[in-house]
């Protein structure tokens, strides 16, 4: 594999880092207490890959096995124990552990540890996952085409 095609052609560098200060206010917060950090979106990365801070809090919670044809998902644990479903196991991590799920590669997550946990989440290419995040609340009250059809809009087909 080599390098990919040049993006920036200028002869100087730019001046366009973005800093965001760890005090920042969480941009989602569920009913749980569960807050979701949208630290860099597909949009503010040209689309190239999505990393959001994900904080649980000590209650069981967490999506069950299921899949994403377009986008490739990675877990990087920060503090806590969150259990991370590889498609044949679900491994209990700790922090500094790793997992990439490649697209179409089966998965899940879940605290249940009885303490808070949190993690980085990282999606390539940068799909709009905030409008996923932000929907999950509101899912109880879709009927089922609209719940198949938002999961489909944000590629994630669930295990029966």
């Amino acid at each position: 594999m080599s390098y990919p095609p040049p993006k920036y052609h200028g002869e100087n560098g730019e001046l366009n880092a973005t800093y965001r200060p760890v005090t920042t206010a969480p941009e989602f917060t569920y009913a749980n207490g569960n807050t979701v950090h949208y630290l860099a979106t597909g949009a503010s990365t040209n689309g190239q890959f999505g990393l959001y801070r994900w904080v649980m809090g000590p209650q069981p919670s967490g999506p069950d096995p299921h899949f994403h044809r377009s986008i490739s998902e990675s877990f990087f644990i920060l503090s806590g124990s969150v259990r991370i479903y590889d498609g044949k196991r679900w491994i209990d991590t700790e922090p500094g552990d790793f997992v990439h799920v490649p697209e179409g590669g089966v998965h899940a997550f879940r605290n249940e540890s009885g303490a808070p946990a949190e993690m980085l989440l990282h999606f390539a290419p940068g799909a709009p996952r905030e409008a996923y995040f932000e929907g999950l609340p509101g899912l109880g009250s879709m009927t089922d085409d609209e719940r198949a059809a938002f999961m489909l809009e944000h590629d994630t087909f669930w295990l029966s």
